[in-house]
Order: C-alpha cells, then structure tokens, then sequence
C-alpha cells in the first residue's frame, strides 16, 4: 500500500523547523529596526548618502528682493547645508530631547515685571552682552537711555518661558554676538500669576505690541529686532501684518510658524505620531490652566477643560470662552498669520523645517512669501520642531547661529526697516533715524559689535575731518548713510542759497553746458533793454 502524499503545508513546517531559531531572531531584529527606523523617520542613511542634495537649505524669495540680494546673499550659513547630529537623525528624536534636556547654557536671567493697561503682568526676562562676557557674571550692568546696543525681543512658543531649553540656547548666543536680549513671556507663564481676565492665544499681539512701545520709549536709541518661536513667530508675523509701516521694529526672524492653525488642527490629529503630540500638548495646557484655576472656572467650562483630550478640546473649552471666539474654526482662521503675511513691512527672515512634527509644511505660505520682497524663507529638509541639533555632541542649534548671523548682516545694512509714524507723546523726543547709529560691525568669526559716536546738533554740517572720522568709526558699509546726512543738514540749513549752490556746480563742472545758460540768459535780457530805450 502506498504512502499518503504529504500535504505542502506540512513539508512547509518540516522546512521551516529546520531552520535555527537565532535565525528567526535575527530576521525579527532586522524587521523590527526598518519598522523602527520608518516609523520615527531617521535619516541617517540619506544624510550619510546624499549629503550633498538632501542637506541644502532651501530659500525662497523675490528675484526682486533687496533683502536677498544685499542681506541673505552674504548669509554662509543659510547657503550652506544642514546635517542632524547623527544620534539625533530623526524629527521626533530632536524634538523630544530638545524638550527633557537639550543641554542648554547656564545663566541667569535679570527679571522685570511689567504692567499692561488691563492689569496683566508681563515677564521680561533680560540676558545683556555684558552678563555673558567673557564668561565673567561680575559685569553685569543696567542698560541706561544712551544705550546703542541692539536688542532681541523674544516671543516664545506655546506654554514656553524663558527657562525652555531652546530659549536659553537663543538668548545666550545672541547676546554673545554682542546683543541685548528680553524673553517677553507670555501672561500666566514664567512664574508670574495671571492678574487680569485676559489670557494669551495663538493670536494675541496686543501683549508683544505694548512691550514693543514700552521698549521704544524706554531706550530709543537702541534699535528694536524681534525673534519668535513656535506660535510665537506665529503672533510675530501677525503683529508685523497688523502694523505694517507703522512698527518701530528695523527687523524679524519667525522660527517653525504653525502659519495656518486651521490646517495645523486637521494635520495634528492625522496618525498616530500626530496624536501624540497633540496629547502631550493638551497636558501641557492643562497644567497651565490649573495654575489659575481661579480665572478659569470663572471665565471658563473648567469642568471641560479637566477631561480635554486634545488642543481642540481645549480651545472649545477654555480659549474660545476667555477670547470671545463663536467656534474653534473661527480662532483658528481670525489668528492664522497666513493672511497677514502680504501686509509685511519689515525684513523677515522664516525658517520652517519640512519634517517638522507639529507644524506640518502644508501650512507654510509659499507663494505669499514669495511675494514679498521683505521676506526670505529658508526650509530644510530635516530638523523637527524647534530643534536643529548639529553636531556630534548635539551643543548648538542650527536655527540659533542661522538667526544670529541674519541680524548681524541685517543690522549692518541700509534695509534695516524705519518707522514710517508713531503718536507724539509728551515728553519724548522723536526717534533717531538710521543714519544716526548705531551701526554694527561683523567680525569673521560672526560676532557683531555695536559701533557708536557722537554727533553735535549745533553744528550746521560736518567738516571733512568730521566726516572722515566718522567713516572711520562707522566703517564701508555706512559711508552712503554718513553722505546723506551731510546734504540733507545742508539743505535744511541753506534753503535760500541751494539753488545757487547748484548753479555754480553746474557752471564749474560742466564748462560747455554753463557757457550755453550764459548764452540764453544774455540773449533774453537784450529785447528788454531795447525796449526800455
């Protein structure tokens, strides 16, 4: 009798048992690192192998723009090339260990409490260049009035303050460079309680405008940049849009904007990956709603806010009650930046990375940037959410030494914005122009010193030794600004007599084209003296 035919699936398990079982594990392992390596999105492999095409930084700009063709055009690092520290290949690895650790310096800052109109208090948490030099905490000193030096004003991200990793690493390189910079927390944060009805959103300029002004009246002679991260570059551009001509800002650079919060809510709730996110940062605003938890059960569905489960929820709860919002659609599209970007009138440098986890590319308002000549948008292909990390040992920032060299260029060149009007306030006096200082030098190793000099109102127009010292003091760069001064003192003082300063110009340098006005003016005057016969 002959032997049943075995069944396929049968061999198929003979087959299969033949093989050792570290074999299985190691096809497990190899399955479980591609999952692993897709699922958090590293890149190490492509930096490794395409460094050359997928590391550039990406700009976008007018073919127009004076800001690029004058400012950026001299950016090294925004046309070089970004490449993630190696262990921190992936957007969701940056962005966690910027948040649990992001090795950041260690200072302190010098705090000033400001009070709003409505009752609200401001944190303004001041790191000076004199606090970082040289190291030495010794040489701490006031800013007074007279103060030339540039100042940086901060606006962090969403439940952020001044003790965030990646604020410190922006505050302490900054200042540095050879800046003064002020972190403006956002009300309730910082340790400051909430002392009014108003809380911050995603929209609210009116906190970063009234310290703007505070800071214009307080040292007019220091020229105002502004920085903001997260929703705060969202609030920056905002505000930029709101004023146009009208901010006392010379210049701005916003960092990871969410842009459209209305394609960012659909974007944040997409996968699993997003979900989490969005998760941590409900937890987030839970914890700061419980630390004014008076204001919000009464202004608030507190009972709401306790079992949201995501930003959405929490905004229907808690931001569209506080705000006066109809729907949480109606925040989003009314605080958006995207809509006011056209409306820009300051030089704006954007930075976005494409791989950003919570600020999703699709929100990024390319053809308006593209648009405006006071806008260059630089993306790179990787570097999460505020993070950057380059490096082996992860020490610095990308974005950080990007924004600090933009300033320094910026600072430096004639297309730093000027205020078209502000109120007349009694007491003060009127804002100094540009050609006024100070100015900036930029070392090659990228530092920025403020250079400054005194001018003499009484003096009707500078002498040649005037003025040539004062190209020496001011260097190149400036010599365009000190010759305006001059003419425009000039002209002011001699109204009368500028018409003929310009005759005898024309008379002297032009021999031929004197001779003929001579001609004409002889040759008219002489029917009228035969007539007068």
């Amino acid at each position: 009798m002959d032997d049943p035919i075995p069944s396929p699936y049968d061999l198929l398990f003979q087959a299969l048992s033949l093989i050792p079982t570290r074999h299985y594990l190691y096809a497990l392992f190899i399955l479980w690192t591609v999952f692993f390596y897709n699922f958090l999105e590293f890149h190490f492999l492509g930096d490794t192998l395409l460094h050359y095409f997928k590391c550039r930084v990406n700009l976008i700009f007018h073919p127009d723009s004076p800001l690029y063709n004058d400012v950026v055009s001299r950016c090294r690092i925004l046309h070089g090339r970004y490449v993630a520290t190696p262990w921190l290949a992936s957007p969701h690895l940056q962005t966690c260990f910027l948040n649990f650790n992001g090795l950041p310096p260690v200072f302190s800052y010098t705090r000033l409490l400001f009070r709003a109109s409505d009752g609200g208090t401001i944190a303004l948490d001041w790191l000076t260049n004199s606090d970082v030099l040289d190291g030495d905490l010794r040489n701490q000193r006031e800013i007074t009035k007279q103060d030339t030096t540039p100042i940086a004003v901060v606006v962090p991200g969403l439940t952020s303050d001044s003790s965030s990793a990646y604020l410190k690493h922006l505050a302490y390189n900054t200042a540095k460079s050879g800046w003064n910079v002020v972190i403006s927390n956002h009300r309730g944060l910082g340790g400051v309680s909430v002392t009014s009805d108003r809380f911050y959103n995603a929209g609210w300029t009116e906190d970063i405008r009234v310290v703007i002004r505070y800071l214009q009246q307080e040292y007019p002679l220091a020229p105002l940049f502004a920085i903001g991260t997260s929703i705060g570059a969202n609030i920056l551009v905002k505000y930029l849009g709101e004023e146009g001509e009208k901010t006392p800002l010379r210049g701005a650079v916003a960092i990871c904007s969410p842009w459209d919060l209305l394609i960012g809510d659909r974007f944040i709730c997409r996968t699993l990956k997003q979900k989490l996110y969005d998760r941590a940062l409900t937890i987030g605003l839970q914890g700061y709603a419980q630390l004014h938890e008076p204001q919000y059960t009464r202004l608030a569905d507190w009972e709401g806010i306790k079992k949201s489960r995501s930003i959405r929820d929490f905004d229907n709860h808690a931001t569209c009650h506080v705000g006066k919002f109809e729907t949480v659609d109606t925040y989003y599209r009314k605080s958006s930046s995207t809509q006011y970007v056209g409306n820009v009138a300051v030089p704006l440098l954007c930075i976005s990375a494409l791989d950003d986890p919570l600020c999703t590319k699709e929100a990024i308002p390319w053809e308006e940037c593209w648009a405006n000549k006071n806008i260059v948008l630089a993306t790179t292909n990787h570097g999460g959410h505020l993070a950057f990390f380059e490096g082996l040992t992860a020490s610095s920032l990308w974005w950080v030494r990007a924004t600090n060299e933009f300033l320094g260029a910026l600072s430096c060149s004639r297309h730093m914005h000027i205020q078209e009007s502000r109120s007349s306030e009694s007491g003060k006096q009127e804002e100094p122009s540009i050609n006024q200082g100070p100015y900036l030098n930029t070392a090659e190793d990228g530092l920025v010193a403020a250079v400054k000099y005194e001018q003499n109102t009484n003096i009707t127009a500078p002498s040649s030794e005037e003025a040539t010292q004062l190209l020496n003091q001011t260097g190149p760069q400036c010599e365009d600004n000190v010759t305006k001064t001059s003419f425009n003192k000039l002209c002011r003082q001699r109204k009368g007599s500028i018409w003929l300063v310009g005759y005898i110009g024309v008379v002297t340098g032009f021999p031929l084209v004197g001779m003929l006005i001579n001609y004409l003016l002889r040759k008219k005057q002489r029917p009228t003296t035969s007539t007068n016969l």
